[in-house]
C-alpha cells in the first residue's frame, strides 16, 4: 500500500486543476478540434475526460453513451467508461464544456479539504490496481498533467513543465519503472538501469534488477545501461505521445537499452 503526504498530493492537484482550466480558458474557438498528442482524442476530447473523471469521483454515473466495439484507441473497460464520458460532450458547446470543467474541479477541490490523512491511506480502487486513496489521487495529477500536456502540444503553447504537477507526475512515474525495466524489457537479474533526465524535469532514477526489478537509492556500481533524455521527452514516450526514441541516448550495454526505450510507452 502506497501511503503519501495528504498536504502534498492535494497541492499537486490543484496545481493541476490550475494548469488544465488554464489552457482550456486561453484556447481560440478554432483549437479545440484539433487532434491532439493523445489516440482518438481532439483538444476538447481531452478536456471532457477530466472532466468526466472528476464526475466520476464525485459519485455521478457514467453517460448512458452506445459505443462502437473498434474504436483502436479503447484497450479495457476504463477506456470505454473514459470514452462514454468524451463522447456525451461531443455534441455540447465550448461553453458547456468551460462550464463543467470549472463547476467540477470547484466540487472536487471542496471534496478533498474534507479529507483527511486517514482518507488518503484508506484502501481504494485505482487505475493501477487496489491501493490507497493517496496513490489514486496521485495517479489523478499524472492523469490531469498528461492531459493538459496533449492540448499545450496540440495548440502549439507548451509550459507548465515545473512545479508540483509535473514533479508528482514523474514521481508516479518513477514507481512503475521496475515494472517496465523487469517485465516489459525483460533485463536480466544482475543488471541495472539508470534513466538520467535532464531538464526541463530533471531527475536520475535507478532499477536494479535481482529476483525482481526495484528503484533504488542508489546502485551498488555503474549501472548495465544509461539512458539519457529531457524529462518532458521521457514523459511523453512513457505517455505513447509520439515522442521520437532517438531522443534517447543509451550508453552502456546497448541491447539491454534498447529493449528499455522499446517498452517505455506503457501508460496510452
Amino acid at each position: 500500500m502506497t501511503i503519501l503526504d495528504r498536504d502534498q498530493v492535494v497541492a499537486a492537484l490543484d496545481q493541476a486543476f490550475d494548469g488544465v482550466i488554464a489552457v482550456a480558458d486561453g484556447l481560440a474557438p478554432d483549437e479545440w478540434d484539433l487532434p491532439s498528442p493523445c489516440p482518438g482524442w481532439t483538444v476538447k476530447d481531452n478536456i471532457s475526460h477530466v472532466i468526466g473523471t472528476e464526475a466520476m469521483l464525485l459519485g455521478r454515473p457514467t453517460p448512458e453513451v452506445v459505443l462502437p466495439d473498434d474504436l483502436p484507441h479503447v484497450r479495457n473497460d476504463i477506456g470505454r467508461i473514459n470514452e462514454q464520458w468524451v463522447e456525451s460532450y461531443r455534441r455540447r458547446t465550448t461553453a458547456d464544456v468551460l462550464a463543467d470543467l470549472h463547476g467540477v474541479v470547484a466540487e472536487r477541490r471542496a471534496a478533498l479539504a474534507t479529507m483527511d490523512q486517514a482518507a488518503f491511506d484508506a484502501e481504494s480502487f485505482t487505475p493501477a490496481g487496489p491501493d490507497t486513496y493517496g496513490r489514486f489521487m496521485r495517479i489523478r495529477v499524472m492523469d490531469i498533467w498528461f492531459h493538459e500536456q496533449d492540448v499545450r502540444q496540440a495548440v502549439g503553447r507548451p509550459g507548465h513543465l515545473e512545479g508540483a504537477a509535473p514533479t508528482t507526475t514523474l514521481d508516479e512515474v518513477a514507481a512503475t519503472l521496475g515494472y517496465v525495466v523487469g517485465k516489459k524489457a525483460g533485463a536480466p537479474a544482475g543488471s541495472s538501469v539508470r534513466f538520467e533526465l535532464t531538464a526541463p524535469i530533471a531527475r536520475r532514477i535507478d532499477v536494479e534488477v535481482g529476483d525482481r526489478a526495484r528503484v533504488v537509492d542508489h546502485l551498488a556500481g555503474d549501472p548495465t545501461t544509461t539512458l539519457t533524455v529531457p524529462g518532458d521527452r521521457f514523459l511523453r514516450l512513457v505517455g505513447g505521445r509520439g515522442a521520437d526514441p532517438a531522443a534517447v541516448a543509451v550508453t552502456g550495454d546497448r541491447e539491454l537499452g534498447d529493449a528499455v526505450v522499446d517498452n517505455l510507452a506503457f501508460l496510452i
